[in-house]
């Protein structure tokens, strides 16, 4: 599959972790686009070889590498950059592992397990799980963010508020992300690319697999978000998600919190857009609104969403 962008960003220009010092592999305007040539969440460190004696063997400091960081011109704290996914191109392999320490159940599932996957390079037919079961295929980014004004080095592991390892299993094509810039350019950076997720990824891995990415960047100024949001175009049967979904975020070390959080800016949202009162809008997402856990396991920080659909206002 050829993506057709204004600019490649290629395997070998890749990090691990958050920081605003790194130099800029690619200066952007606002409108261009860039394909991605990322690295699975392993870092290259498993293979469609690997056994379960490999999970013993990874080097935890050469995991979840990001490609990137993309310069957009303009942008400045208290911007947001709007990214739209154009679309992936899938390596055909991927894996899934239960690692030790890791995952939500950790203290139940102590030793380490891996399934190697593979499938259809066009996405079309459903991926086979060995013991039993065939799992339908949609690829997304688990990670994606820009870099935070806190200067120095900082773990890709937890997502933030600029985004990062949210997992949020709709960022995949056709999905709009507006993430909030606190230093100038925004710096962004996308891996930890996905075959198929369950919201939550309560195993701590997804079927992670090596994937070309397409994203169209657009810049807004003085957005002032809180959290990341994005819509969601229709992909289900819902009648609500007909013409889609707008989603808002709560990202942080409590549930409760977090949830609060994605309501609140979601009551915002529709009070802006649609003249609501708060009390009204607040509401209106109790009957029409979805609040989901996108990821439980990257602490400290975990990730809310909420979601609201448009066809209540068409």
């Amino acid at each position: 599959m050829t993506l057709g962008c204004n600019h490649t960003i290629h395997k070998s220009q890749s990090h691990f972790g958050w920081d605003n010092g790194i130099t800029p592999r690619l200066m952007v305007a606002s409108g261009d686009t860039v394909e991605f040539k990322t690295v699975d969440s392993s870092g290259g460190q498993l293979t469609a070889a690997s056994t379960v004696a490999d999970i013993a063997r990874l080097d935890f400091g050469k995991v979840n590498p990001v490609s990137g960081p993309i310069y957009v011109h303009d942008a400045e704290p208290g911007d947001a950059i709007k990214v739209t996914v154009l679309g992936y191109a899938a390596s055909g392999w991927g894996w899934t592992a239960s690692i030790p320490g890791f995952g939500l159940l950790a203290d139940q599932f102590k030793d380490p397990a891996l399934h190697v996957w593979r499938y259809e390079k066009g996405l079309g037919t459903p991926a086979a799980f060995g013991p039993g079961g065939r799992v339908p295929l949609r690829p997304f980014c688990g990670t994606i963010g820009l870099a935070p004004a806190e200067p120095g080095h900082h773990s890709v592991l937890p997502p933030r508020r600029v985004g990062g390892n949210m997992d949020i299993r709709d960022m995949a094509e056709g999905t709009e992300l507006w993430l909030p810039v606190e230093v100038a350019g925004g710096l962004l950076s996308v891996g930890d690319t996905h075959a198929a997720q369950g919201d939550g990824e309560i195993c701590g891995t997804a079927i992670e697999s090596q994937m070309d990415i397409a994203l169209k960047f657009e810049l807004v100024k003085q957005a002032n978000f809180a959290f990341p949001r994005f819509f969601v175009p229709n992909r289900a049967a819902d009648p609500r998600g007909r013409a889609g979904w707008d989603a808002t975020t709560g990202i942080g070390p409590d549930l409760m919190t977090g949830a609060r959080d994605a309501v609140q800016s979601m009551i915002d949202l529709l009070c802006r857009r649609h003249n609501l009162s708060a009390v009204d809008a607040y509401m209106l997402c109790s009957v029409a609104g979805d609040l989901k856990i996108s990821e439980i396991v990257d602490q400290p920080n975990w990730v809310v969403s909420f979601y609201f659909p448009r066809a209540v206002f068409e």
